[in-house]
């Protein structure tokens, strides 16, 4: 199905007018003609006056970034893209078969006013009248479907939310070529999303190929988002393009461990802090202590045999890598 632009149906006002001068000009005739007796302008009066109204029915109002897909006895017969003020065929309708799905998006949703205020009427009765109507919009949409639980590349189950920035390009393909491009677009999200999430592991992990290049790397959800986005981006256009959509922007917005798994990850990172912690510090008392001998045999200060080295290493050892500040023990007699 391709998208026929019908750009020269901009003649609504020229329609409207007419119209309406048809119908004075026949109700003037149509007052003479009962008045001279001329039956066969009183009957041509009365006709116009009956159909002269039917044009006013194919008038179409279009804002910026809206369309209309024009259909007549069933036959596809083009779009209206633009502005402006269109006179169609009567006969002819509108499609929009996504006019009343709700997906929690922009453009979708109401703004909250409070129930039972005028606001609220008033926001009710706008929304509805948006709802039924078949305009299809071209502005750029934001789509943020419900929270995912997903299992990583290593089993762990981890919850993920994206929001897709979306636009319709071809309205036929849109309208004709899927039941539903906002229910079909919904579904691809949740699909491509589980297909790329379980490629990654949260954290980073040893001998996992998140690139298909059969090379171990250091790709992860947590640490590669952009990577990841673009990923799921690329996977959505691929599904969705056959229903004239383009998606220029998928971003992460939540990710975080199932809460089933989400304390036992978190002592399993606070113990990985503390292993690297101690690690840090028993390489820094190591190098204290290396630095202290060599100071005391450098200067001369004082001559140690190797069971004193022990203790003044284990001492300084202990105080160095001690949980709590040190309560030295002065010695006032001699060493032995």
């Amino acid at each position: 199905m391709e998208e026929k632009i019908l750009s020269t149906r901009k003649n609504g006002m020229a329609v409207l007018l007419g119209c309406i001068a048809a119908e004075l000009l026949s109700v003037l005739a149509l007052l003479y003609s009962i008045g001279s007796g001329m039956y066969i302008l009183t009957v041509a009066a009365f006709v116009i006056i009956c159909t002269a109204w039917i044009p006013l029915v194919g008038l179409r109002v279009l804002k910026p970034e809206e369309a209309l897909v024009i259909t007549l006895f069933g036959n596809y017969k083009g779009t209206l893209k633009g502005p402006g003020f269109y006179a169609v065929n009567p006969f002819s309708v509108s499609v929009n078969p996504a006019k009343k799905t709700k997906l929690g998006q922009s453009g979708d949703v109401d703004a909250g006013a409070k129930a039972g205020s005028l606001a609220s009427l008033i926001q009710k009765s706008s929304t509805e009248t948006t709802l039924t109507s078949n305009v299809i919009s071209l502005k750029i949409m934001t789509l943020n479907n419900s929270r995912q639980k997903v299992n990583d590349v290593l089993g762990n189950p981890v919850e993920i939310g994206v929001a897709v920035m979306w636009r319709v390009v071809d309205t036929a393909k849109a309208v004709f070529t899927v039941d539903n491009y906002k229910e079909y677009l919904s579904l691809q999200c949740d699909t491509a999303v589980r297909n790329i999430v379980k490629i990654y592991p949260y954290d980073m992990a040893p001998n996992v190929d998140t690139t298909g290049d059969g090379v171990a790397d250091d790709g992860s959800l947590r640490g590669s988002t952009d990577v990841v986005a673009n990923r799921i981006r690329e996977e959505i256009q691929n599904k969705v393009t056959v229903a004239g959509l383009e998606i220029l922007d998928a971003r992460i917005t939540y990710l975080a461990y199932a809460p089933e798994i989400a304390a036992v990850m978190l002592q399993r990172q606070q113990a990985s802090a503390i292993i690297d912690a101690r690690k840090m510090i028993v390489d820094g008392a190591v190098g204290m202590v290396q630095m202290a001998l060599d100071k005391l045999s450098t200067e001369q200060i004082v001559e140690l045999d190797d069971e004193r080295k022990a203790a003044m290493v284990s001492n300084l050892l202990v105080v160095l890598c001690g949980n709590h500040d040190a309560q030295p023990v002065v010695n006032s007699g001699s060493l032995y």
